[in-house]
């Protein structure tokens, strides 16, 4: 088949989120496949990486879109009742490649990436068209919501919730639409009243991600791992290092909180201290991941899955996490990750694991054992492509 991805960002390097999902996913389907990619570039930088996505796609095609020019976008929120962040993405550059593209090649499907990439697409009925949303925006938002904030930030939050909410009704307009966490499918059929909903789940790289033979014997070292200026990261750091740390400490007081990943914020930089470490980017995060003890991931506020919890049960590292994105794992607590919300409950679980090698072992290797079976990327790559033979099947 030919087949294009319309992707909200160029997805190379593919170190976290949106940008990972796009690369696994066509590196497993190259082989079999045709494919195209555009996308918008959002710094100089991101054009330099065409040779790169180019091992992958046939065609590679950037619409230069600077973050400046995306904030002048959002100017028009005070009469647009579209979301900030489709009002982000909005090109009519974009637009009017994407037309010719498709009058050229005559796809056999486009994969359209994210909720911000959906208006592009929702009205050509002539071309069979998937929207992969990373995860139910209205969730997230009425997520958000509910971690107490600032006046003029609740007032924000309540009128893009609403928004997304409203402009969701879109993902009708697709063929299929899929999300990457059961309870973001049920959460999305259950507001939004639609059958076209499917499940793709987000996997994990089992090259870069491979069991490195972890060792158990330390217990010592707390790692949190994610993009540092994404909010619901930045809430969860913050949360763990003012409410459940210190109880953690009172049992274990030799141990360190190491937080790892790109661009921290000012509030992610005021945590560090003597026991509390902000290392920034870290290129082998997989390395990272095998040095720690325990991983954490106490977010209050998403929806869908999260990567940090995949990989580090990919490597066999024990995780304790909130209940955000975990009943999407389909998993009972304690297969790999220990589930717990309340503060003096994960600090619990966390000084279980940290006390006992025995149980950092039999939680680290359930979770092993998960990824290797459900969440394999070439097993995901593999669903997808099912998807588009089913678009492409006679009388849909």
């Amino acid at each position: 088949m030919k087949l294009l991805f319309l992707a909200n960002r160029v997805p190379y390097p593919p170190y976290r989120g949106d940008k990972l999902k796009i690369f696994n996913l066509a590196r497993r389907l190259k082989d079999s496949h045709e494919l195209h990619l555009l996308t918008f570039a959002q710094t100089p930088e991101d054009l330099t990486y065409k040779a790169e996505l180019e091992k992958i796609f046939k065609e590679v095609h950037f619409v230069y879109l600077p973050k400046w020019k995306s904030a002048i976008n959002c100017l028009s929120a005070a009469w647009d009742s579209r979301p900030l962040q489709v009002l982000y993405f909005r090109s009519a550059e974009l637009q009017r490649q994407l037309d010719e593209m498709i009058s050229v090649h005559k796809y056999d499907a486009v994969h359209v990436q994210h909720l911000r990439m959906s208006p592009y697409l929702a009205q050509r009925k002539d071309i069979p068209r998937i929207l992969d949303l990373p995860d139910a925006f209205s969730l997230y938002w009425e997520r958000r919501k509910q971690v107490k904030r600032g006046l003029l930030t609740t007032l924000f939050e309540n009128i893009e919730q609403g928004r997304v909410l409203r402009y969701e009704q879109i993902l009708k307009e697709y063929d299929l639409s899929l999300v990457c966490s059961s309870e973001d499918l049920d959460y999305l059929r259950n507001t939004h009243k639609t059958n076209n909903l499917r499940l793709l789940p987000n996997g994990v790289d089992l090259e870069t991600f491979a069991p490195r033979g972890h060792d158990y014997s330390h217990y010592h070292t707390i790692l949190f791992t994610g993009n540092m200026d994404y909010a619901p990261n930045v809430d969860a750091v913050v949360y763990f290092t003012q409410s459940i740390l210190p109880l953690i400490r009172e049992k274990c007081p030799t141990v360190k909180f190491i937080i790892a990943g790109q661009r921290p914020v000012q509030k992610v930089m005021e945590l560090v201290n003597d026991h509390v470490v902000v290392t920034g980017f870290v290129k082998d995060l997989a390395a990272t991941y095998n040095s720690s003890s325990v991983v954490v991931a106490p977010l209050r506020f998403g929806a869908g899955t999260q990567n940090k919890v995949l990989e580090a049960m990919a490597l066999g590292v024990p995780v304790v996490c909130s209940h955000i994105g975990f009943a999407g794992l389909g998993i009972q607590s304690g297969e790999g990750a220990i589930m717990q919300t309340d503060p003096t409950a994960f600090a619990g679980s966390v000084i279980d694991l940290l006390r006992s090698e025995e149980l950092r072992r039999k939680v680290g290797s359930a979770g092993l054992n998960i990824i290797r079976t459900r969440f394999d990327w070439d097993i995901i790559a593999k669903q997808l492509e099912g998807y588009f033979v089913e678009l492409k099947t006679p009388n849909r």
